[in-house]
């Protein structure tokens, strides 16, 4: 399994950022991912923009300040479940969510809600994350009114 450390994470942002900046250099299909994600989150450019400063940052919850590493790196994971459909019918979900929303990047946010609450639960518990739980909160966001 792929588990990159948080440098690696911040490193391929920042990376990605300034491949797609310069034009350069050729973006990788994850980097060109990347790049569509950040190019909707121009709150985020200037911490992309100095990678040692994006190595040193602190993102604590009581400061109020999000942490754009963690949106992002959740863009791509969800992309990622849509793609390949897992957990089955995830990307049903997801498609229907955007659709009701009109906008697949709103979708993505809400879906990040569901899949913070899944990562959190499953901390807190002790189990595995429940992928049926998350899908049908997803599932229950797209239909509710």
């Amino acid at each position: 399994m792929f588990a990159p450390s948080q440098n690696d994470v911040r490193t391929f942002f920042c990376e990605a950022y300034q491949k797609q900046r310069s034009g350069s250099a050729v973006l990788t299909p994850m980097d060109g991912l990347a790049v569509d994600w950040i190019s909707q989150h121009p709150e985020y450019h200037a911490e992309l923009a100095d990678l040692p400063a994006a190595l040193a940052a602190v993102y604590e919850v009581e400061a109020g300040r999000t942490n754009p590493f963690l949106h992002l790196s959740m863009h791509l994971s969800i992309s990622e479940q849509v793609s390949i459909d897992q957990p089955s019918g995830i990307r049903q979900a997801v498609e229907l969510l955007a659709a009701k929303r009109g906008s697949l990047h709103e979708a993505h946010h809400e879906v990040m809600e569901c899949l913070g609450e899944m990562v959190w639960a499953s901390q807190r518990s002790g189990l595995p994350p429940d992928g049926l739980a998350y899908l049908e909160a997803v599932r229950k966001r797209a239909t509710r009114d």
